[in-house]
């Protein structure tokens, strides 16, 4: 396997200490979930459904706040937002164990818009910090750690909770965001690249110019990819309960994330990055049959090898699909967006994986949310095939390689062979793209012959 790719990231400099930061400050992040839901069904008495309505809150307020976030990132800087979420979320885990349900339902709308935004920013610093050949190792391994994060994050939530109660597994929360807020205040990762105009110039850009039809693809895909993943968790859980073989529930998932870190890695060795949709299609349609192996839990396990394996890589594709198309002074913003569509996806998975299973059956589950997958990819992919068509006549000359005269720019046969990147682009339909000498040309119109 080329390592080469992941050395040279490495080497650029504050990447290392980006994700290492991004990393611990995304652990606290991971738990807070199940801390929630321990909360209120241990300590407060109520039920699942209650504490899903909870975590509900949450959802929507995070899905909201997360572009505003980052479009004061954008207008801002980084430091004052960091001041302003890490307060409030101190304040939200500190005085939520103390208040009743209903007081704490409105508080978790409220601490979810003003959450903390260390998965967007990590994402939107790895783009400044990175040239253009060298995002797609970058975010991979931003992939890679944020799956280490949510491994870590809700087991350890679990320990507090279950030992010292969920009211101490909330403060010490409250103490987790605090320092993840103070080591990203003092890292004060850049947002811009030095190449690119700083804040203080006060550039704007209207949203017109990069949130076309383009970048909605890209969130759909997104939000496809996060319902997927959730949707198979429920599943899971569904068809080995339903087998009496529960006890085989942290194995297995601890298996699938071992495929998806794998996955992840190899995704970032690679020269040219995957269109999200061509990665988002296989991941549906092997999610689906999983549902075959439902009857053993080791079959469920080898069977979730491809699905699994196909994870990392889509989160990374779409990241890094964002960062190629979207301007320096709106990125924040973007990866706000990118971030809600992560956060949606993940509220609508689980749901729909519970109907199917409960209605029908367990295995269900997986066919249900592999479909949406599927139906989500057929959608988005019409669009990017249109939009190649009609980009194509209007090519202008070039140089013909190897030949020093001039003839038309003429588009690879769309083919599996040599599909189009329409995804990963450096710029809106709007924006020609910006390059500097450091960055690599733009190689996402065609897939290489023969990610996150």
């Amino acid at each position: 396997m080329r390592l080469k790719p992941y050395r040279d990231t490495l080497a650029l400099p504050g990447i290392k200490s980006l994700l290492a930061v991004a990393t611990l400050a995304r652990i606290p992040i991971a738990a807070g979930a199940v801390v929630l839901t321990l909360h209120v069904v241990t300590d407060l008495g109520r039920g699942y459904a209650a504490a899903g309505l909870i975590g509900a809150a949450f959802t929507i307020g995070g899905s909201v706040g997360a572009p505003v976030m980052g479009r004061l990132i954008d207008r801002r800087g980084l430091r004052p937002v960091l001041v302003l979420t890490t307060v409030a979320e101190v304040i939200f885990w500190s005085s939520g164990q103390a208040v009743p349900y209903w007081a704490l339902l409105v508080m978790a709308l409220f601490g979810g818009f003003l959450a903390l935004p260390a998965f967007s920013v990590a994402r939107q610093s790895i783009s400044a910090l990175t040239p253009e050949a060298q995002r797609l190792p970058a975010f991979a391994l931003d992939s890679i750690t944020t799956e280490l994060s949510f491994m870590a994050g809700p087991a350890l939530g679990v320990l507090v909770a279950t030992t010292a109660g969920g009211r101490w597994a909330m403060l010490m929360l409250a103490v987790g965001i605090l320092l993840s807020g103070i080591g990203l205040w003092l890292l004060n990762p850049p947002v811009r690249a030095a190449h690119e105009a700083p804040i203080t110039a006060g550039e704007r850009v209207p949203r017109r110019s990069w949130l076309g039809p383009r970048f909605v693809a890209v969130l759909l895909v997104t939000m496809a990819a996060t319902l997927v993943l959730s949707g198979t968790d429920v599943a899971l859980v569904a068809v080995l309960r339903d087998n009496g073989e529960l006890g085989w529930s942290g194995l297995v998932m601890s298996m699938w994330a071992f495929y998806s870190l794998l996955g992840g890695f190899a995704y970032g060795t690679m020269q040219r990055s995957f269109p999200p949709v061509v990665i988002l299609t296989p991941l549906a349609l092997t999610t689906m049959l999983v549902s075959l192996g439902s009857a053993h839990w080791w079959l469920i396990a080898l069977l979730l090898i491809p699905a699994g394996a196909l994870c990392a890589p889509l989160i990374t594709s779409t990241a890094d699909a964002i960062s190629r198309m979207i301007p320096a002074a709106a990125r924040g913003e973007a990866m706000g967006l990118h971030n809600s569509a992560l956060t949606v996806g993940v509220a609508l998975g689980g749901p729909l994986a519970g109907l199917a299973a409960d209605a029908l059956s367990p295995p269900w589950g997986f066919v249900a949310v592999g479909g949406a997958g599927v139906l989500i990819a057929l959608t988005v992919l019409p669009t990017e095939l249109r939009r190649h068509r009609q980009a194509a006549p209007s090519a202008p000359a070039v140089p013909a390689l190897g030949t020093g005269k001039s003839g038309p720019a003429t588009e690879p046969a769309l083919t599996a062979a040599a599909l189009p990147d329409t995804l990963t682009e450096a710029a809106s339909d709007r924006t020609p793209p910006q390059r500097t000498p450091h960055e690599a040309p733009d190689h996402g119109d065609s897939l290489p012959a023969g990610r996150p």
